[in-house]
């Protein structure tokens, strides 16, 4: 009688363990660029590519297995958006974003610290964004931004993300 009694409660802790671990995504932060890829002019290949490795990233937040963060930022640059048509497609992710981050001290001082690095002030207060809410990746198509080193948050192109998160399922 004994022996069932733990043996059931060992049970419920690894079940329980495997519950907790299993909720642990991995944050993700789109910018205004990454999100926009999929309506710019589809002329280079280089473009296309991006917007499918763009569309699959957000066809895995839908599926849960990344965490998107949205901010006060992403409304404020989506808000100014001039296309109709990509303003409400965007706006949508809003709902689908697992966080939210509110502008603050923090981001403010950080976004000032990165902005002297040459980053641009909205993509400065982007970064600041993901680094407040702990995201593991920035994604960007924006070329100036991923130039830049950040030793805070790992900036990459979709594409390249893919093919990180390929290559680490591999391991």
């Amino acid at each position: 009688m004994y022996e069932k009694r733990y043996t059931e409660y060992v049970f419920i802790c690894v079940d329980y363990y495997k519950i907790m671990l299993y909720n642990i995504n991995m944050r993700i932060y789109l910018d205004h660029c990454a999100f926009n890829r999929p309506f710019d002019e589809q002329k280079s290949i280089k473009i296309q590519l991006e917007t499918s490795a763009k569309l699959y990233i957000q066809n895995q937040i839908k599926l849960g297995k990344y965490d998107l963060v949205w901010s006060y930022m992403s409304d404020l640059e989506n808000y100014y958006n001039p296309n109709i048509e990509s303003k409400k497609s965007i706006q949508l992710w809003e709902l689908i974003a697992k966080y939210k981050c509110k502008s603050s001290d923090n981001i403010l001082v950080l976004g000032s610290k990165l902005k002297q690095k040459g980053i641009r002030t909205k993509d400065s207060l982007h970064i600041a964004c993901a680094v407040e809410s702990k995201c593991d990746y920035f994604i960007t198509t924006d070329n100036g931004l991923l130039n830049k080193n950040v030793e805070s948050i790992k900036i990459l192109n979709p594409i390249d993300f893919i093919r990180e998160m390929e290559e680490s399922n591999e391991d």
